[in-house]
């Protein structure tokens, strides 16, 4: 959604809402396949229509936006948590732990004493949601199900973190850059085998669809454009991202997305 769907000032334009809610009553099957939660997706597409269920939390999860909860979680056993965050204390990141407390809200820990600036922006934008809340300077229960680690720091430490996490751990690894903060990466770490690609591969299997285009500017979004049939980047997109496209249209800001899907659907 970032960077992608989403305008300059994190929003779904009302044009944008316009064109993908007129071709979702049409039959269209669109969706939206983020890294964000449910309790920023659900607000994010209030004014838009869209039948299928959303991918959120780069896959771990399916919500079903006409239920309003989840379908589909995948969890992190115990021996991936306790790789997971031995390492993390040894590379000196702090992770926030996202914990399913029902069919429709987690719970995020965060155990440290204080939060680094980008930490405190991120809470910050997040807090008082209906779907989620957090649980600051409070370790995350080890006996409640996981469903994602999510730490942000400097990109060199982010990445080395990252490279020690996949020799230690069969747990999804994704690394990139942070398009709000120069310099911040983020770092995810999700059950195996969990990834935006898997869930629209199911999606598009219980869907019935006969082919997958994926839209895409970061690079959690390239496993997901090996697999699709079409692969387009916006104009904004990473190098490596629009390197890897069947197709580069214009920007996020240019309502781009919608456009190519009202011109090609």
């Amino acid at each position: 959604m970032d960077g992608t769907l989403l305008d300059g000032e994190s929003r779904v334009s009302g044009r944008s809402a316009e064109i993908i809610s007129d071709l979702s009553r049409q039959g269209a099957l669109i969706t939206v396949a983020t890294a964000r939660t449910p309790a920023t997706v659900v607000p994010l597409l209030a004014q838009t229509f869209t039948t299928p269920p959303a991918i959120v939390m780069t896959g771990s999860a399916l919500w079903s936006r006409t239920e309003n909860r989840f379908i589909s979680v995948a969890h992190l056993t115990a021996e991936e948590r306790r790789a997971i965050d031995e390492t993390m204390k040894a590379c000196g990141l702090r992770p926030f732990v996202y914990i399913q407390e029902s069919e429709s809200h987690m719970r995020v820990y965060h155990r440290a004493l204080k939060l680094s600036r980008v930490e405190e922006r991120f809470v910050d934008e997040r807090r008082n949601l209906p779907l989620k809340n957090f649980a600051l300077m409070t370790p995350a229960p080890a006996d409640r199900p996981a469903m994602l680690y999510y730490a942000m720091d400097d990109m060199e430490r982010i990445t080395r973190a990252a490279e020690q996490l996949r020799r230690v751990t069969d747990a999804t690894v994704s690394c990139y850059p942070d398009i709000f903060n120069e310099g911040i990466g983020n770092l995810e770490l999700m059950a195996r085998n969990v990834s935006k690609a898997s869930a629209a591969l199911r999606l598009k299997e219980s869907l019935g669809a006969e082919r997958l285009v994926v839209f895409g500017d970061n690079l959690n979004d390239l496993p997901m454009f090996k697999v699709a049939d079409v692969a387009v980047a916006v104009g904004n997109a990473m190098p490596e991202v629009k390197a890897a496209a069947d197709e580069v249209i214009g920007r996020n800001t240019e309502d781009a997305v919608a456009l190519y899907l009202m011109h090609n659907a």
